[in-house]
């Protein structure tokens, strides 16, 4: 019994079998760090949240891909924080990827330069980042705690 639940464990959070770690060849991160309309500052301020090539190849073994509706969804956990990197694979094939410290990671296919190729846009979750970046996270978080009791006294 438990080594059924152990298989399907495994391949709740299988990695896309498009991106395999194994064949990547290059990982540069872009943007390590990003804020959008959703950013928090007494919540989470994004220059906390740095991106890491280690971060990447976490996302690339641990990935789940998600529907755009479930990406998108009002339920979905956001920090308006994320960090981006181009991955280089062995068989030429060039990909960016957005992550979020909340596990939301999506990404795109790309020529050469970078530029979207027709292929669409991927959507992604990955549990085990969340709970790996968000225990990064911690001081960040209780920096955040700090920012607001300062502004409340004030």
């Amino acid at each position: 019994m438990a080594s059924v639940f152990a298989a399907a464990t495994v391949q709740v959070h299988a990695a896309d079998k498009r991106y395999p770690l194994a064949s990547v060849k290059k990982i540069e991160v872009i943007e390590p760090s990003s804020g959008s309309a959703w950013e928090d500052k007494d919540f989470l301020d994004c220059t906390d949240v740095v991106l890491t090539e280690e971060d990447v190849r976490y996302a690339l073994q641990h990935i789940r891909r998600v529907p755009r509706k479930s990406y998108f969804s009002e339920y979905t956990e956001r920090t308006g924080c994320s960090g981006g990197a181009s991955v280089t694979f062995k068989n030429g094939k060039f990909i960016v990827i957005g992550v979020e410290p909340t596990g939301r990671i999506n990404i795109f296919e790309a020529d050469a330069n970078l530029e979207p190729t027709k292929a669409p846009e991927s959507f992604y979750e990955c549990a085990p980042c969340k709970d790996r970046k968000m225990d990064l996270l911690k001081d960040a978080l209780d920096r955040a705690d700090e920012r607001r009791l300062r502004k409340a006294e004030a």
